[in-house]
């Protein structure tokens, strides 16, 4: 962290989260994302999960002390400008789109306790957003409402996201120490969703890690997001992944998009 701070942002982002063998979310979705949005990724791998798009059937954790020592090694050599479910940006996955619960009520604890207090930004979808902060989540005034929890309980910011929130609009409420920020866009029907928090906080991680403003991050990551889930593969018999590789293939498209924020 002490090179970035002296010599600017170098686009490095340490990914702490799991392995999704289906490709789709977890640290393979961190990864392309991250990627494709000109960062280099690092990662410290917290568990192998076996899943597809139809659900989680088993998760085996890395012992403790070989995710520090991954994290550890990455940070003497490479170093990170941004950590991702660490110090910087937190996306909270408690629960996968296929509806399996993937943290236990202990791992809940910590991550208000331990990991909240501090985070640059915290990105909980709707039910997360309920779980953390004891708030009902069921519409905007509920997302500002969780959104201004998650700030007491220590965040620096919190994205609140309205994907599980009903209605044609989707809303992601940001909220900071200085005010409010909405970004909307339409729903697209789909049932290729698998992975798309992964892709959304990775994304912003990659962001703020080259050196974009919080805003200007996450509305590049939306952008992205929004591609790669209307140009969907449509694999798998159950929520499918989104296409994180679109910018190779439609490279004009992402380059006047990259350009609308700025991003060297």
């Amino acid at each position: 962290m002490a090179d970035a701070k002296k010599d600017g942002p170098k686009g490095r982002v340490l990914i702490i989260a799991g392995s999704d063998s289906g490709g789709g979310a977890g640290i393979q979705a961190d990864i392309k994302t991250v990627t494709a949005l000109g960062g280099y990724a690092a990662t410290a791998i917290t568990a192998i999960t076996i899943q597809n798009t139809q659900g989680v059937s088993g998760v085996v954790a890395t012992p403790p002390k070989a995710v520090r020592a991954q994290m550890e090694a990455v940070l003497k050599d490479i170093g990170a400008d941004v950590l991702k479910t660490g110090m910087r940006v937190i996306d909270p996955v408690m629960v996968a789109t296929s509806g399996d619960v993937l943290l236990p009520q202990g791992a809940v604890d910590a991550v208000r306790r331990l990991m909240i207090p501090g985070a640059t930004l915290v990105t909980p979808n709707a039910p997360e957003a309920e779980v953390l902060t004891g708030k009902a989540v069921d519409g905007l005034n509920g997302q500002r409402r969780a959104a201004e929890k998650l700030l007491n309980m220590g965040a620096k910011a919190a994205l609140v996201k309205g994907g599980h929130v009903p209605g044609d609009e989707i809303v992601d409420v940001l909220a900071t120490q200085t005010g409010e920020h909405f970004f909307d866009g339409p729903r697209i029907e789909t049932t290729s969703t698998h992975g798309t928090g992964c892709t959304l906080a990775s994304g912003i991680a990659a962001g703020l890690a080259r050196g974009l403003s919080l805003i200007d991050a996450i509305a590049l990551s939306r952008a992205y997001l929004v591609k790669a889930i209307e140009r969907a593969p449509g694999f798998g018999k159950g929520n499918g992944p989104i296409d994180h590789g679109w910018p190779s293939r439609d490279p004009e498209a992402f380059a006047n998009m990259f350009a609308k924020w700025r991003v060297d």
